[in-house]
């Protein structure tokens, strides 16, 4: 049995490294950036062998996530490795000797597109979204849109115009975002 075992080891190694579908990245953003949690994220926490707190949370609008034992975790502005850092610390030698978590995003909060765009309003967010694809998400420009520039608001900052195009660099969507495509001036 244990020579069944020793030999399976390997494979399952390799299958479970091949399998990326299987775990989303950790701290994936728009462009490498280090993800940070905010409202709306839609978490998997994972504390091995405590299936009473193992299970999915939403980030509320106050930025915590209610964990059973523990109460409210302060989770907005961290990254997941932080979060799973907070709550270890929080049921460490309470609780759990040594606990083992592991926090996963399973979906983003949205993000909103409004202005000179066929269908405006709140969509899905997916990792590496650039402004482009998601103006096409919204269906596209109208007629009046001003084509080569948008006004962005990423959270916790002032609105910004920003320029893209084939010559600018590439403007990624971030979860969150108000992107607002204005009227050209003839």
């Amino acid at each position: 049995m244990a020579l069944v075992l020793a030999t399976a080891a390997p494979a399952l190694q390799a299958r479970d490294a091949a399998s990326p579908a299987a775990r989303p990245e950790p701290d994936a953003a728009a462009n490498g950036e280090v993800y940070r949690l905010g409202p709306g994220d839609k978490l998997r926490i994972t504390v091995f062998n405590v299936e009473a707190i193992t299970g999915e949370y939403t980030i509320s609008s106050g930025g915590q996530v209610a964990v059973p034992l523990l109460g409210a975790v302060r989770a907005e502005g961290a990254t997941t490795q932080q979060l799973a850092d907070a709550i270890r610390t929080g049921l460490d030698g309470t609780y759990v000797k040594d606990p083992r978590i592991t926090v996963e995003v399973l979906s983003y909060r949205p993000f909103y597109i409004l202005g000179e765009v066929n269908q405006p309003g709140e969509f899905a967010y997916k990792p590496n979204l650039t402004l482009e694809q998601a103006v096409a998400t919204a269906g596209g420009y109208t007629y009046r849109a001003a084509r080569k520039k948008a006004y962005l608001r990423r959270a916790g900052e002032d609105e910004q115009v920003v320029r893209f195009g084939r010559e600018s660099r590439v403007i990624y969507v971030h979860p969150g975002d108000t992107i607002r495509i204005g009227e050209r001036y003839l």
